[in-house]
């Protein structure tokens, strides 16, 4: 699956929700972003209550949780604080799991250099940050999107804020990448 757009992103700290494009844009594969543990899968959206393909990822990889999220400033109470509490870089102890139902929104993570990759995500990409990874996530310039999220088990929102390095899970996540 060819569906999803990532890139290296540029330096600026202007506005988070704009592309953040290197100029000339250095675009990053899906392989790329596999080799660092991030999955993703492209879905129907529209059918996400019913869908056959949702329901089979769901049970191999044990999703049993599940509740949706909508980041609007009408939806979202606190709305502008939460944005900015999202873009904070930080890691969790479980992997993220996001379903994009509605709308769009950008997922950065780090590199194995330590490099900020951008990945635009819309309606139907279901995509997956390993436990351990540094990111941060922004809406874009619609200032909009609706996501499912899943998790194995009982959810556990706790975000570490970087620096995290002496976290099981990180030096975990780091010796992967040396092995990947």
């Amino acid at each position: 699956m060819s569906g999803i757009e990532a890139w290296y992103m540029d330096e600026s700290s202007e506005d988070q929700k704009l592309p953040h494009r290197l100029n000339p844009n250095q675009p990053v594969t899906l392989q790329q972003l596999e080799q660092i543990g991030v999955y993703y899968w492209k879905l129907n959206a529209d059918i996400y209550e019913n869908d056959p393909e949702l329901q089979k990822i769901r049970e191999e990889k044990g999703y049993s949780y599940m509740d949706i999220i909508t980041v609007h400033p009408d939806k979202l109470p606190d709305y502008e604080n939460k944005v900015k509490m999202f873009y904070e870089e930080h890691l969790h102890l479980d992997d993220e799991i996001r379903y994009i139902l509605d709308g769009s929104s950008y997922f950065d993570v780090r590199d194995k250099d330590d490099r900020w990759i951008r990945i635009a995500v819309f309606k139907g990409d279901l995509i997956t940050l390993p436990a351990g990874i540094y990111h941060r996530f922004t809406v874009d310039e619609t200032n909009y999107t609706k996501a499912m999220r899943l998790f194995v088990g009982e959810p556990v929102w706790k975000a570490y804020n970087r620096p995290a390095d002496d976290f099981d899970v990180r030096k975990a996540y780091v010796n992967s990448l040396k092995c990947s």
